[in-house]
């Protein structure tokens, strides 16, 4: 051969090599290099095509099909078997961050393994992907809110500690790959009424939106390191949160460093010409949206995007940008590289539901219970009862523990099932239902209101199980019924029908025990002064029932902290449409409630004592010691809170601080927090933003926001 000949024949090797494994495909390149040599060779229309929830395959670039739209507010949802945790409001009931993160460990194997077994079959449609529309972080300010549920409650520490924790378990801990990626929602200042949230103009003050509204999503950006966020449907002082650039660049990107992409809630740029009249038209709302820091569109006009181009409403560099950071995560998620080199691509399809997960679905169902009333120490109930009358709505419904946004686990143990399986076949349970979870217009009372009576007349102890349901409070739904509309409340109470059966219960003389399940507060006055125990037992996912049981019967000592203030009127707070936080949560209401936030009762006692304080001035951190005390006769846990009020500034307390702790029968332990300077931002007009303030520092430890047991103080100095 040739010497002419061999050199063009390696030339073609070489070219073919190289046409076959560009740089965009060579794992061992840095992160950039590979984004932007895709990009590079993509085309406008290809470009344009990847904005969307539903991305396309780009065959000639091996670019998958996907779709970014996927959900795993406690569990992976919509997609088949998974296991399903309490609903996040019961999951803040748990005051125990530690086990948030390990839920979302569990959570992130079951959609790992969902997804592999998903790549295998060639799937790439919705539900299908590693791209989840979960946390919800918005802020639960007025109980009337349907979504309410769906977050960690009315605190801004509380939801960002919450917070953290699972997106940090949920994006997985590997250097080079995430696990899944999490995208905190509703960015921002979103929290109901339903019915008018694509047109509602939200206009807090600029403290309530810097103390209340922005702290949780500030703390998912810099200490949980989410990689995405949505932004919400409504206005923020007159723009739509999904084409604000003072959102989306000047806080999220430029002051608090995020750098992942930002998606809108699900046909949001439609709200911008049709709602909101902010836009002209499709074409107008994608090149604003873009244009202030949207990336993908849930729902989107992909179609507007080069006729925005073409009009000079959208530069194409700004469209690169938003691909560039959709590329990034996909290169992030593994989507480009051999599965053998990310450790996540061998999680097995068996982990989906597994005992393992079962069971950890259970104890955090036994965590977030609340014992609210137990008069007389009636709780624990014997085993040795003879009969028990099983009364309510809600005592054998499968789904309603369930809640929202949730998977679909092998088997859900109704209240019903799991007393049951705690008492055996000793002891005689009557079941009954007694009532609907509310009158409607076609119910007449009476013929389940006397079985329910005669069972409750011939048994030794009655266990009612009520409260709400998902069907009733939630996202948008269709309903409109006594006191629900659109998927809010319009009142507190507990639906009337239950009250009434209950009074009819009471009548009987016999014991009554009180088990809710709902997603928010109720202001159950009646039934606070007449029922003999009241456990909240929130919508607690597949194990709820089994959970509800072992509390009632002492195998578990509840230690559940209302994440919620439980008011006693809805008068007592004003409307809901007022986003000023002025007379709601604990941190501004002054008026007394019914059950104050952090508050839970237990079956054993706990004492305070020692407190000390490592300075008397904040510097670089302040640490506070305690120690606490099991007193009672029986081991259990304590749930301890530290608050904080700083003189010159509105809020009444704030929750800076909490540590779950067991204690046995007898012991003690000594308890470290540490507050930093970072830890107590207030607003300040002069800065139009955060800042430390000087000022004395109120320091309060307590087993409630209410129930202080120790005080002290400390100064932050001017410099």
């Amino acid at each position: 051969m040739k010497p002419n000949s061999i050199f063009f024949l390696l030339l073609f090797f070489v070219l073919g090599s190289t046409a076959q494994s560009p740089a965009y495909l060579n794992a061992s390149l840095p992160l950039e290099t590979r984004v932007q040599d895709l990009l590079g060779r993509m085309t406008l229309a290809e470009k344009a095509s990847q904005v969307n929830n539903t991305s396309p395959a780009i065959q000639r670039l091996k670019i998958p099909a996907y779709n970014w739209w996927n959900e795993a507010l406690h569990g992976v949802a919509r997609a088949g078997l998974a296991t399903s945790f309490p609903q996040p409001i019961g999951l803040a009931a748990t005051f125990n961050d530690k086990a948030i993160f390990t839920m979302g460990e569990i959570i992130s194997d079951e959609a790992r393994a969902k997804y592999n077994r998903f790549q295998r079959e060639g799937k790439h449609g919705l539900y299908e992907g590693l791209t989840f529309y979960s946390p919800n972080i918005n802020i639960f300010r007025d109980p009337r809110w349907g979504r309410g549920h769906e977050t960690f409650g009315e605190d801004p520490y509380l939801t960002g500690t919450m917070g953290v924790a699972f997106v940090k378990a949920m994006q997985g801990d590997d250097p080079a790959y995430f696990k899944t990626i999490c995208t905190a929602k509703h960015y921002a200042v979103h929290s109901g009424p339903e019915p008018v949230r694509h047109e509602f103009n939200a206009e807090p003050s600029k403290r309530d939106l810097w103390e209340t509204y922005l702290p949780a999503f500030k703390m998912l950006a810099q200490e949980g390191k989410v990689y995405s966020f949505m932004c919400a449907y409504n206005r923020l002082y007159g723009e739509p949160c999904c084409s604000d650039p003072f959102l989306l660049t000047e806080i999220l990107r430029k002051q608090w460093g995020f750098n992942g992409f930002v998606a809108t809630d699900c046909g949001a740029v439609y709200d911008m010409f049709i709602s909101h009249h902010t836009a002209k038209d499709s074409v107008d709302g994608m090149a604003k949206a873009i244009r202030a820091g949207v990336d993908n569109h849930c729902m989107g006009y992909v179609g507007a995007v080069i006729p925005a181009i073409e009009l000079g409403l959208l530069k194409e560099w700004e469209l690169d940008t938003a691909v560039a950071r959709l590329l990034r995560a996909r290169f992030k998620l593994g989507m480009f590289d051999d599965t053998s080199l990310n450790r996540y691509s061998s999680i097995p399809y068996n982990v989906v539901n597994n005992k393992a997960h079962r069971e950890y679905a259970l104890e955090l169902a036994k965590q977030s219970i609340v014992l609210l009333k137990n008069r007389n120490s009636i709780l624990p109930l014997s085993k040795k009862v003879k009969t028990i009358a099983v009364i309510g709505p809600n005592a054998n419904d499968a789904a309603v523990s369930l809640g929202n946004y949730n998977g679909e686990p092998a088997h859900i143990i109704t209240v019903l099932e799991g007393i049951k399986n705690v008492l055996g076949k000793n002891v005689q349970v009557k079941f009954q239902k007694g009532c609907y979870i509310t009158d409607t217009m076609h119910y007449n009372r009476e013929p389940d209101f006397k079985p329910a009576i005669e069972a409750a007349a011939a048994a030794d102890v009655i266990v009612f199980v009520g409260g709400i349901s998902p069907r009733l409070e939630g996202e948008a739904l269709q309903v409109k019924v006594d006191g629900f509309d659109g998927g809010d409340k319009t009142n507190l109470d507990l639906p009337a029908v239950q009250t009434a059966l209950l009074k009819e219960l009471k009548k009987t003389g016999k014991p009554i025990v009180l088990v809710l399940m709902n997603g928010s507060a109720l202001s159950i006055n009646w039934e606070n002064e007449n029922m003999d125990a009241i456990i909240e037992a929130w919508y607690g996912g597949e194990a709820a029932g089994q959970a509800i049981a072992e509390v009632l019967f002492g195998d578990h000592n509840p230690a559940g902290r209302l994440p919620v203030s439980f008011y006693r009127s809805i008068n007592d707070i004003p409307a809901f449409d007022d986003y000023a936080m002025k007379g709601k949560t604990y941190r501004y209401c002054e008026k007394p409630v019914l059950y104050p936030f952090g508050y839970g009762l237990s079956y054993t006692k706990f004492a305070y004592s020692d407190l000390k304080l490592s300075s008397a001035v904040l510097s670089e951190k302040i640490e506070i010691m305690f120690t606490v005390k099991n007193t009672g006769k029986m081991e259990g846990d304590e749930v301890v809170q530290l608050y904080i009020h700083q003189q010159g500034q509105q809020a009444i307390k704030e929750l800076k601080g909490y540590h779950r702790v067991h204690l046995k029968k007898g012991a003690s332990k000594q308890i470290t927090f540490a507050l930093k300077p970072g830890d107590l931002l207030h607003y300040s007009a002069a800065k139009d933003g955060l800042a430390i303030l000087p000022g004395k520092v109120e320091l309060m430890i307590g087993a409630s926001s209410q129930d202080i047991k120790l005080r002290s103080a400390f100064l932050i100095k001017n410099n």
